[in-house]
């Protein structure tokens, strides 16, 4: 299955039109151009350099496009957890504090948690193995068991576009088995996941779809066909470190989007 079964008859959950990426107007992604129906389980791959986290952050609205434009997260609520989660770890703040903040776009800053908020973390903690964590500093945690508490953080956020930067990177397998499952429960309630990953033999056993990524696109579909030793091999050839001097591209297509972000 490579995506929900309602995503026939849905629009795309995102598009991306001849999608060009990169910093003060030198690329690092180059014409990309790919649909992503809704309730599908995505995964981005390609060689160190390949421009995989700036896609992401492109998606996740942090990042204008040079040129090209995305479609279909204009509306949106996004939930993006990046590679590095910006969490302050010294920072005074409980296990079930942190949890609730996924609640911010129905409480707001005065943070008013109704009984059904605190049921609905309760339930976002047991479903990430954290009950018994609540009142834990979370300079205390592991990274495994932080992990675990971003991602109940993201349960409760409730989006329906989740974007994952390397969401298993340092993670105990035990932890990495179990946040998987919890992404094909997303899968299964029609959510629109897209992580990215390095681990390919992962990446064959739980997503049904995949992006390969050299600054450019290289294969894009049914994960079988897409990691091929071919296309791995044309990959590795593309790679090319971030070149400062590289030719600027031209500026911002008036057709880009900007969306916001659950954070």
């Amino acid at each position: 299955m490579q995506a929900h079964p309602d995503a026939a008859s849905s629009p795309p959950a995102i598009a991306l039109r001849n999608l060009t990426l990169g910093y003060e107007q030198h690329p690092a992604v180059h014409h990309l151009s790919i649909t992503i129906d809704p309730g599908s389980l995505v995964a981005v791959v390609g060689p160190n350099g390949a421009g995989k986290s700036t896609l992401v952050k492109a998606l996740a609205g942090q990042l204008r496009p040079i040129e090209g434009w995305v479609e279909g997260l204009e509306h949106r609520r996004v939930a993006w957890l990046p590679q590095h989660s910006g969490v302050d770890r010294s920072f005074p703040i409980s296990v079930q504090e942190l949890v609730m903040l996924g609640l911010w776009h129905e409480v707001g800053a005065l943070g008013r948690y109704s009984a059904a908020h605190r049921k609905a973390g309760h339930e976002a903690l047991a479903a990430v193995g954290l009950l018994g964590f609540e009142q834990r500093s979370i300079d205390t945690l592991s990274g495994g068991q932080m992990q675990r508490a971003l991602f109940a953080r993201l349960i409760l956020q409730d989006a329906p576009v989740v974007l994952l930067d390397e969401p298993f990177a340092a993670v105990d397998q035990r932890t990495t088995d179990d946040l998987l499952a919890l992404l094909h429960r997303w899968h299964a309630q029609g959510k629109t996941v897209v992580a990215v990953l390095h681990d390919l033999s992962q990446v064959r056993a739980h997503f049904p779809q995949t992006l390969l990524l050299a600054r450019e696109p290289v294969a894009w579909g049914a994960t079988a066909e897409v990691l091929t030793p071919a296309h791995w091999q044309r990959a590795l050839r593309m790679q090319e470190p971030f070149d400062e001097d590289a030719p600027l591209c031209a500026p911002a297509s008036t057709h880009a989007h900007s969306h916001g972000v659950s954070a």
